[in-house]
């Protein structure tokens, strides 16, 4: 019997008969959810951890569980003490062998992951420089049931590499005890090692392949054979992407009157406060003399007289509206603890995937924020002025913040924080307006059995009028 999840693309070239196709060995017909398998391709330097780090986090974010696999990694635990370029040169048979046997341990985590622990997406993240080596992944995939998506960057704009060199190599374990001067000549002399045996993904001799080739960082892309939505979903954003240094703020709206009363939802306008916040809030932008800045809100009044009181223009998006509470609107936790306790106590137990009767769920959250993520991935400086959920999200995705981690993210009112992107994650400024506000965090209470206690339901209920 062919096991459930085992499918496999058809050899390059080949015609395959009805007997091949039902052997468990090599299978010919991919079933179109079965596994994928992204592959890196590219000289050093040239942004592929970049991209696989993104990518993964990206997949996870919208709900693909994906994992990445850095051969380097496994290079680096089996060789502790890296001396020089030597290591990677072609006719260095002694550094071949490790490089192909940590090829081979990280493939085989990949098949663990893929076909074991219940992946989807694994991004093999390597050189994969030789049309032999991508040869031996592709078999690997076929064995294994796994569709193949290629990742190309090339790029040679000496000034973009030499400061993804500065950037990141300097910083990596290869180069501790490394004078800078000394560690950009010797990562220089590695790359040239990969030069002359590197070959391209070729429109002709590779044209049965998927993959996408970015040149020179997204100015040009070439995208072959796209099988599936997984695959289309990678190619979109990989095409949104880029490294301009910017720098994206997020806050939440002025505490609202709602807010005071511990009601979540609603539309309410902003207390007095929440007014003070919205100024503070100009103020501070202001004096940060940011250049060309996005002013995004929700279409929800809270958010538009904080932007308001911003005096520049400012964009509304539905996207960006609060997480719909349904039945729950307006109301406070202890009312929905006395009217709806069994929901209250299901929401305790998920609360990524809960969804309110008749509202949404954190999960429809994320999907409907989508492109919004998409839309901050091409612009430079924005601002979003927004709530607590969505808040969440957003933040989940730039920090890597898994599902369960998501709905518990702090997010205070009257609080901006200022994300930069930096080599391979973001940093992280948090900037109190020193406006006094309610709290409105409330967090899991130990107790989520929909048999307990009301005072065990509303433990850890925030204090409020």
């Amino acid at each position: 019997l062919v096991q459930k999840r085992l499918c496999a693309v058809r050899p390059l070239g080949k015609e395959v008969n009805k007997t091949t196709a039902r052997s468990p060995v090599s299978l010919s017909v991919c079933m179109t959810n079965c596994p994928t398998l992204i592959v890196t391709v590219g000289l050093p330097a040239r942004g592929k951890t970049y991209i696989s780090k993104k990518l993964t986090r990206y997949l996870n974010w919208i709900g693909v569980p994906t994992k990445e696999f850095n051969v380097g990694q496994y290079r680096r635990e089996c060789v502790k003490i890296y001396k020089s370029f030597e290591f990677f040169r072609p006719d260095n048979e002694e550094g071949l062998k490790i490089r192909k046997q940590c090829a081979s341990a990280a493939l085989n985590d990949v098949r663990q992951y893929l076909s074991e622990e219940g992946g989807q997406v694994a991004v093999f993240d390597a050189t994969n420089t030789t049309r032999e080596r991508r040869g031996t992944i592709v078999k690997f995939a076929e064995q294994n049931g796994y569709k193949v998506f290629f990742v190309e960057s090339v790029c040679e704009d000496p000034e973009v590499i030499a400061e993804n060199i500065v950037q990141v190599k300097l910083s990596s374990p290869d180069y501790t005890d490394c004078s800078t001067d000394e560690a950009v000549d010797d990562f220089m002399k590695r790359i040239k090692c990969y030069e002359n045996s590197y070959q391209t993904l070729d429109e002709v001799l590779d044209r049965e392949l998927s993959y996408i080739k970015i040149m020179d960082v997204g100015r040009r892309y070439l995208v072959n054979r796209v099988l599936d939505h997984i695959q289309s979903r990678i190619v979109y954003y990989l095409m949104n992407i880029h490294i301009t240094p910017r720098s994206i703020y997020l806050c939440r709206h002025g505490e609202s009157e709602l807010n005071i009363k511990g009601r979540i939802g609603g539309d309410s306008g902003l207390s007095a406060r929440g007014k003070q916040f919205a100024r503070c809030l100009g103020n501070f932008i202001q004096d940060q003399n940011i250049r060309e800045l996005k002013v995004w809100t929700s279409q929800m009044r809270r958010t538009i007289q904080t932007a308001e009181a911003l005096t520049v223009p400012y964009e509304q998006w539905k996207a960006l509206n609060e997480i719909d509470a349904g039945v729950c609107e307006e109301m406070m936790y202890e009312e929905i603890q006395e009217h709806y306790p069994l929901e209250f106590a299901l929401r305790d137990q998920d609360k990524y995937r809960y969804r309110y009767p008749k509202g949404e769920s954190y999960e429809d959250l994320v999907q409907r924020l989508e492109p919004v993520i998409m839309e901050l991935e091409r612009q430079e400086n924005v601002l979003v002025i927004c709530h607590q959920a969505v808040m969440r999200c957003l933040l989940a995705y730039f920090l890597d913040k898994s599902a369960e981690e998501l709905p518990y993210l702090k997010c205070p009112l009257h609080t901006v924080l200022k994300l930069t992107p930096v080599a391979y994650g973001c940093k992280v400024e948090s900037i109190s307006l020193n406006v006094e506000a309610v709290n409105t965090h409330r967090d899991r209470p130990e107790n989520v059995d929909i048999s307990r206690q009301a005072e065990e339901a509303l433990v850890t209920v925030p204090a409020h009028q």
